[in-house]
C-alpha cells in the first residue's frame, strides 16, 4: 500500500483504514470487501451474510496499524483516514469528487451531491430532482433485489435506472436485456421505455406478412401488458396489437388460433 502515491483502500473506497467485523471479528478493507468474501464462500448459501456499517465499531489505521473506535483522524499519527467520513454510516472515502452525502431518511450516504436529490417518503429511496414530478411511485421500490443480476438495489454502488413503470434496476443490466431485445420490465411486463417506433416498424412487417388463408379470419383474446386493456385481435404469428394503446407488448388469453371467428365469439358470449 503505497499512502504518497495515492494509492491505497480497495476497489470500493479509496481510505487510509481497514475495518473490523464485528459479526466474525476479522479485518477487511471495507464492508464490501467483507460481504464478498463470506457470501463467495459457500455457492449454496441461502441468506447473503451482509456486514451492516453501522454495527462498525473498530478501524485500523493503514499508516500506523493503531487500533481504534471509528472516527476520521487517527489517535496515534494524525492522518485524516478519509477526507469524507460520516460518523452515522462509519463510512470513509478518500475521492470527495463523488459528491457523497449522507441521507437521514434513507439512513446511508449516497453520492451525487445533496442539492440533486430528493427522498421521497412513499418510495422510501432517494431520487435525482429531475424526477420529482415525473416518477411512478411504487412501495419501497429499491429495497429488493436487480431482476437481472439479483444484487441488493437500496445500497448498491452500481448506477440505477428508474423504469417507466416505477421499478428499478441497474443500468448495465438494462443495456444488456436490450442486447438480447428483451424492453419488458421482468417484474411487471410493462415496456421499460418509448416503444412507438418499435411498433411502427412491426406495423410494416405485420403488413407484409400475411397470413395464410386457413388463419386469415382466426380470433384470439389478448392481455396488454402496457396498459392492461382485453382485446379480441385476428391471430398473427409476428405479434397482436393491442385495439386501445396500439403496443404489441401483449400475451395472448383466450381463444385458439385455429378456431375460428365464429366459434370465439360464441365462447364470449357464454
Amino acid at each position: 500500500m503505497e499512502l504518497g502515491s495515492g494509492n491505497y483502500g480497495c476497489s470500493h473506497y479509496k481510505r487510509r483504514c481497514n475495518i473490523r467485523a464485528p459479526c466474525c471479528n476479522e479485518i477487511f478493507d471495507c464492508r464490501h470487501c467483507h460481504n464478498e468474501a463470506k457470501n463467495s464462500l459457500d455457492i449454496n448459501l441461502l441468506e447473503r451474510h451482509d456486514l451492516p456499517r453501522q454495527e462498525v465499531v473498530k478501524v485500523i489505521c493503514s499508516l500506523c496499524d493503531t487500533e481504534q473506535d471509528v472516527q476520521q483522524y487517527c489517535i496515534n499519527c494524525g492522518v485524516c483516514m478519509g477526507k469524507y467520513f460520516c460518523a452515522k454510516c462509519k463510512f470513509f472515502d478518500d475521492d470527495t469528487s463523488k459528491n457523497q452525502f449522507h441521507c437521514d431518511e434513507c439512513g446511508i450516504c449516497r453520492t451525487g451531491g445533496k442539492e440533486n436529490f430528493f427522498h421521497c417518503k412513499k418510495c422510501e429511496c432517494c431520487y435525482s430532482k429531475v424526477m420529482e414530478n415525473k416518477h411512478h411511485c411504487l412501495d419501497r421500490p429499491l429495497h429488493h433485489d436487480c431482476p437481472v443480476c439479483f444484487e441488493y438495489m437500496f445500497d448498491t454502488t452500481k448506477g440505477i435506472t428508474i423504469l417507466r413503470c416505477g421499478h428499478t434496476m441497474h443500468y448495465k443490466c438494462v443495456k444488456e436485456m436490450e442486447k438480447h431485445c428483451r424492453y419488458s420490465c421482468p417484474i411487471c411486463s410493462k415496456s421499460i421505455g418509448d416503444m412507438t417506433r418499435h411498433w411502427e416498424k412491426l406495423d410494416q412487417v405485420v403488413a407484409s406478412t400475411p397470413m395464410p388463408e386457413t388463419y386469415q379470419n382466426k380470433m384470439v383474446w389478448i392481455l396488454c401488458n402496457d396498459c392492461g386493456a382485453n382485446s379480441l385481435v385476428q391471430f398473427h404469428i409476428v405479434g397482436h396489437k393491442c385495439l386501445s394503446c396500439k403496443s404489441y407488448n401483449t400475451r395472448q388469453i383466450q381463444g385458439d388460433p385455429t378456431a375460428s371467428c365464429e366459434s370465439s365469439m360464441t365462447e364470449i358470449v357464454r
